[in-house]
């Protein structure tokens, strides 16, 4: 089981929700230092911590209950998402909430969230279709104390890492998700000591040569993440 803390948020965010310069690449001066998730999601949406916030349509905040036991961090939003203002609505999202039902974790149940907050995207020419761009390391570090408020809120049990970029936000740029998909890693996140299984993100699922084989790895790293909920269960 995890090592619990207070609830509360790290103590090193200020409480300050005024603008701070955009070449600081930070999102701490944004962060409230208390009020749960609603006071997080409402300071989220006007944060200016890094330029990402200039191009997309909003900030995508996490989303679900307070005393989820499970945390799923993917790297960002993607279209939909930006347009609708919530994680995982576009058909990455729906096949994850299928793999998960079939691993026997509910998605009702579980707290959805990415490791940085806005769209970050690339076009050919205006008005075309907005391409996905992967998040720079600094970006990734600017969005971090976002995440680290959600996580002293919700206070998972498990947090499953969806892909490889969600990994180096919470693991450092080391990490390999073929390496360790599917198994459990105890790490100090954020000042807290957290139990992660990583899988690969359901973007790369939709993406696979062989998507049948693909779901059934992604199912197969998430009934490892259901069977160690169900070994934590009272």
């Amino acid at each position: 089981m995890c090592v619990r803390r207070a609830r509360g948020y790290s103590a090193g965010m200020n409480a300050r929700t005024t603008t701070a310069p955009e070449d600081a690449y930070t999102a701490e001066p944004f962060v409230p230092r208390r009020g749960g998730l609603p006071a997080l999601r409402r300071a989220a949406a006007d944060c200016r911590g890094c330029p990402l916030h200039r191009d997309a349509t909003r900030t995508v905040f996490g989303a679900g209950a307070a005393d989820a036991r499970v945390m799923l961090v993917g790297e960002q939003p993607g279209d939909q998402e930006d347009r609708e203002g919530r994680p995982f609505v576009g058909p990455a999202g729906k096949l994850l909430d299928r793999a998960l039902a079939e691993a026997g974790i509910d998605p009702g149940e579980a707290y959805v969230t990415n490791a940085v907050k806005h769209f970050k995207f690339t076009r050919a020419e205006p008005r075309k279709r907005r391409i996905h761009k992967a998040p720079s390391l600094r970006e990734m570090t600017a969005c971090a104390p976002w995440l680290a408020a959600e996580l002293a809120v919700v206070e998972p049990e498990l947090i499953i890492v969806l892909g490889a970029t969600a990994g180096k936000a919470l693991l450092g740029s080391g990490f390999r998700v073929g390496q360790v998909r599917g198994t459990l890693l105890e790490e100090e996140i954020h000042g807290r000591s957290e139990r992660l299984v990583p899988t690969v993100h359901p973007s790369s699922v939709l993406r696979a040569d062989d998507r049948e084989g693909a779901y059934q790895g992604l199912v197969q790293d998430l009934r490892t993440a259901a069977r160690i909920l169900s070994q934590a269960s009272p």
